[in-house]
Formats: structure tokens, C-alpha cells, sequence
């Protein structure tokens, strides 16, 4: 793997301590547990290993809601755990990255209870504070349906405190110098113990102002400027992978207008109309979004993902576009949330069809970006949906047919392990799908294998070739004198595209398929016709396997 920017050709895999592995048999995933499955995580072609919060935590929002930013909590481990782990991970050439939660912190947290308790307190003005209630409480709230207000009265302070978040998740004053000083305090020590980077949460939300008489939140942008340079100072390679779900409009503002601010960004725009064209069979959604989203700086890249610990969040479509998908992947009240979104796991939600799962991780792989898999997708897990919000899809990893699906000796889990039914451990588990060379997990990691031969996606000009049908999406990348053209066709019928690659070098008239032996001369016009079966795609690399040897160095 190219080692500068070594994030841009990267796969990262997103898991929680708490769900992948227990050690000592208390029914909840430890570090200890974690370190001795990651030669599995090596195996599948991980590279960087994407860690949920793991800080100590009521638990009330799967530890997102942080009463010490400097611990471990007990339930997974130690300080010393978290190092073992970390080491591990580097002898085997993995990175790590953990959440940044830093919007707000637990109610529990000291800062908040020192503020709470004392005016005088120097963490008094750490939070937002308000003599009444603001009269915009009742907008904005991240959990409409189920949070009620973003104000909120503490009855010790006898003043309402803000609350994007949960009412037991204060908000954060980061317009406050003092807590932007603690922000890099926090970041330099994980620096220290051997993270790589961060994926900072809800950032579009720590960097605005915040106050009873704040309507139309400003961002602060030169905060993510100094989040940066700091972690450049003290590790020149580490990065923050940004969460901030915006429109194409501001995404190089959070890049930074010389691309001097986040390294990495989710790519939400993509996302949801990845699942409209999935959903309607209709590629020219997701084409635009690619346009509307390509990168101006060489140093930002976006993060490429299907399914996330979170609801699938569909609130950048149209109201048609929108019911299309609840339509097709969740029609049932039950399968949805906070009015916006989808809370199921990707498998059950296209009805565990091999076919189209092949689409949607190729798709995943080969869009501009760097990839970004959730622990047991790689084995089509499914969810509970008899768990509320967010937890159906946040059950424990299922590595064999054992007790518990292999994940912990205890007679009960922190969340019940699935069972029973298309997608219970019983049949679905990693030592199952290892012993079988056409499941999916091999397939995975033969997807893997190739993507990671693939730098053009991960570094290359993007961009969509015109087909004959609107059901199929032709990228073509183009890297250092070499070029790959990517093909998915989302509809369940075949389908026959006419298409030029256009001006290559070496033999401009041939398709090597990297997958199969299904490949293309072009006729006299210098076009294409390729046939994809319902939910086909096809990896080509342009002009013949001498690519290496045609490869320029700059």
C-alpha cells in the first residue's frame, strides 16, 4: 500500500469493542478480545480498523455519551489493554482510528457536575447555559420522535443547558478557547498511546456557535484548521475522518479552501442516492451526486460506505425519492426511524439476495473514495428489529455455530445474540462462511484483494461514461498513464450498454476483466457491448495487464 497518504487507497472496518469478541466471559467485547481476532481482520485485507467509543460511559447512548475522555471503560479493558491492541494492530500494518466525541459529554462527566453545582465553577461556561427557555427549543433535535426538546432545565443550576443530542448529553461550548485547548489535549494524548487519526462526530455541530439567541448557527471553519494542524504537528500522517452529513455546497469548506482542513469525509450525498438507484433501478441520481461531489484537492478523500452504526439517514432526498426506499428496503413502520431514516442492516434489507449484495459492496468499493466496511457485513449479518432505535443492528459478531455465535461463554450478552431464522448465528457465522470457498466472506475478501490493486479509484480523476441505459453506471478512473472502467447495472433484468472508454494509451480497443474472463474488444467506432446479467457489474482494467509497466511516475 502507498504509505503517503496512506488513507487514500485504505480499508477501513468500523466495529465496537463492546460487540466483536469477549475474553473473560462477562457477556460484553474487551480489547483482550478484540487483539486476538485481529489476524482475522488482517486475513480480510483490513488496513486501518475504525473503533466506536470505548471511552468510560453511562452507556445510555452506546458510549457516546463520555464521562471521562482520558480512560478506557472498565467493561472492555484497561489503558494497558488499549496499548496491547494498538501495538498489535501496527505489527500486523493495520491503523487505528477512534471516535472524537467531543459535541458534548456525559451529564455524568465531572466538567458538567462541577458546572452544574457552582457559577464560579471554571467549567461553568464549558456548557450552554440559558436564565429561560429559548423559544426555538422545540427545532433542531437529532432524534425527532423521540427527543422532545434541545433545552432542557437542571434543577441544581436552576438554568436550562442545550442539548443537540440526548437531554443527558450537554452540549459543549467549543466556542469556548478553553475547551477548543482540551479538544487537542484529548486528541494528543490517543496520538501518544497509537491511534492514527479520528472520526470526529457530528462536526457541522462542534463547530457552531451555540446560545439562547443563536437562530441560525454560524460554523466556525478555522477550528477544523486547528484541529488539524495540531495532530500534523504531533504525527505528520494521522487524519479525522469527518461525520458531517451536508450539501455539496459546503463540503469544501469542511476540505478547506486550499485543502488545509479535514483529510477525510463521509460521503452522505452519495450515499443516499446509492440507495435511490438501488431502489429504482435508476442510475443518473447517483451518477450527478459523483459530479456534484468530486474532490478539488488531492489530499481530501471521501469515505465510501454502505450501512453505519447509525439509521440509514435519507433526509438529502425528495419526498418520492425517499418513499421509493422506505418502499423497496424498510416499508414497514417498524424498520424505520426518527422519521428519516432506515435502521435495518443492509443483508435483511435486500432480502439477504446474494446478487444484489454483490452489487451494493461492488458499488462500495469501486465509487471515488476510500471504502469503509461495518464489522459482520463482510457475512451478511442481520438485525433484531425487536430491539429499539438503533440496537437491532448493533447485536454481537457471529463467529461460528457455538454458544452465543462464538462471541462469549456467558449465559447473556450485553445484547441478545441473533438467533434462529435466515440470518441467526447458527447460519450465518465467519468459521461457517471460511470453510466454504463461494461464500460471501471469500468473496469479500477476494473484493478486497483487488480493490487494494486498484489505486486509480482510490487516487485517480473520476468520471461517468454515457451508456445506453439508464439502470447501468460506467465510471472510468484514470491514474499515472493507467485507466479502469467500472460497470454496475442496478436493475434485476439484463442489460446490453453501447459505450466508448475513450483515449487511452497501449491498446485502446481492450477490456481485461479483473474478476472473471469476460472481456471486450472494441469494434471499428471504438465501442463496447458489454452484456450484465440483473444486478451484474464488471471490473476492467483499459488496454491489457501491461499496466504496470505503462504506470508513470508523476
Amino acid at each position: 500500500m502507498i504509505s503517503d497518504l496512506w488513507y487514500k487507497n485504505a480499508v477501513v472496518y468500523c466495529l465496537s469493542v463492546e460487540s466483536f469478541m469477549d475474553s473473560d466471559g462477562d457477556g460484553v467485547g474487551d480489547f483482550r478480545g478484540l487483539t486476538r481476532r485481529l489476524d482475522y481482520l488482517h486475513g480480510l485485507g483490513v488496513t486501518a480498523v475504525w473503533l466506536m467509543p470505548f471511552q468510560a460511559s453511562p452507556g445510555r447512548d452506546d458510549g457516546y455519551d463520555v464521562s471521562d475522555f482520558y480512560s478506557v471503560d472498565p467493561r472492555y479493558g484497561t489503558l494497558g489493554d488499549f496499548v496491547e491492541f494498538t501495538h498489535a494492530a501496527k505489527q500486523r500494518g493495520m491503523r487505528v482510528l477512534i471516535d472524537l466525541v467531543v459535541n458534548h459529554t456525559s451529564d455524568q462527566h465531572p466538567w458538567f457536575q462541577s458546572a452544574r453545582s457552582d457559577p464560579k465553577s471554571p467549567y461553568r461556561d464549558w456548557y450552554v447555559w440559558s436564565d429561560k427557555k429559548p423559544k426555538n427549543a422545540d427545532q433542531g433535535m437529532v432524534f425527532p420522535g423521540v427527543q422532545k426538546t434541545t433545552w432542557t432545565r437542571d434543577p441544581i443550576a436552576k438554568k436550562y443547558y442545550f442539548h443537540r443530542f440526548y437531554e443527558f448529553q450537554p452540549d459543549l461550548n467549543t466556542s469556548n478557547p478553553h475547551v477548543q485547548a482540551e479538544i487537542l489535549r484529548i486528541m494528543g494524548f490517543w496520538i501518544q498511546l497509537g491511534v492514527s487519526g479520528f472520526r470526529m462526530d457530528a462536526v457541522p455541530f462542534v463547530i457552531a456557535e451555540k446560545g439562547p439567541d443563536v437562530s441560525t448557527p454560524k460554523e466556525q471553519f478555522q477550528m477544523l484548521r486547528t484541529f488539524r494542524e495540531f495532530l500534523q504537528w504531533r504525527k505528520g500522517d494521522s487524519v479525522i475522518l469527518a461525520e458531517a452529513n451536508v450539501l455539496p455546497d459546503d463540503d469544501m469548506k469542511y476540505f478547506g479552501v486550499d485543502g488545509d482542513r479535514m483529510q477525510m469525509m463521509f460521503n452522505f450525498h452519495v450515499n443516499q442516492r446509492l440507495f435511490y438507484g438501488l431502489a429504482a433501478a435508476d442510475a443518473r441520481p447517483l451518477a450527478k451526486a459523483l459530479k456534484e461531489t468530486q474532490s478539488k484537492y488531492d489530499t481530501a478523500q471521501w469515505g465510501i460506505f454502505l450501512r453505519n452504526h447509525d439509521e440509514l439517514d435519507l433526509g438529502r432526498l425528495s419526498p418520492e425519492q425517499r418513499q421509493a426506499v422506505f418502499d423497496a428496503f424498510g416499508p414497514d413502520k417498524t424498520m424505520q426511524l426518527y422519521d428519516r431514516g432506515i435502521r435495518r442492516r443492509l443483508a435483511p434489507m435486500l432480502d439477504g439476495d446474494r446478487r444484489r449484495l454483490e452489487l451494493a459492496y461492488s458499488l462500495m468499493f469501486t465509487l471515488p473514495g476510500t471504502p469503509v466496511l461495518r464489522y459482520g457485513d463482510e457475512i451478511a449479518m442481520g438485525d433484531d428489529l425487536s430491539l429499539p432505535e438503533r440496537n437491532c443492528a448493533r447485536t454481537p459478531m457471529q463467529w461460528s455455530s457455538e454458544k452465543q455465535g462464538g462471541f462469549s461463554k456467558a449465559d447473556k450478552t450485553f445484547l441478545p445474540v441473533i438467533s434462529g431464522g435466515g440470518f441467526g448465528f447458527e447460519t450465518v457465522n465467519v468459521a461457517q462462511q471460511r470453510r466454504d470457498p463461494n461464500s460471501f466472506l471469500n468473496w469479500i475478501e477476494r473484493i478486497i484483494r483487488m480493490r487494494q490493486e486498484l489505486p486509480e479509484i482510490g487516487w485517480g480523476d473520476c468520471v461517468s461514461l454515457p451508456t445506453s441505459d439508464d439502470a447501468v453506471l460506467a465510471l472510468r478512473y484514470d491514474w499515472r498513464n493507467n485507466a479502469v472502467v467500472i460497470l454496475h447495472n442496478l436493475a434485476a433484468e439484463p442489460k446490453e450498454v453501447v459505450f466508448r472508454v475513450g483515449p487511452v494509451d497501449g491498446e485502446p480497443g481492450r477490456l481485461v476483466d479483473l474478476l472473471a474472463q469476460a472481456h471486450s474488444e472494441a469494434d471499428e467506432d471504438d465501442r463496447h457491448r458489454i452484456v450484465l446479467e440483473g444486478y451484474g457489474y464488471r471490473w476492467f482494467r483499459v488496454g491489457g495487464l501491461n499496466y504496470l509497466l505503462d504506470r508513470s511516475d508523476i
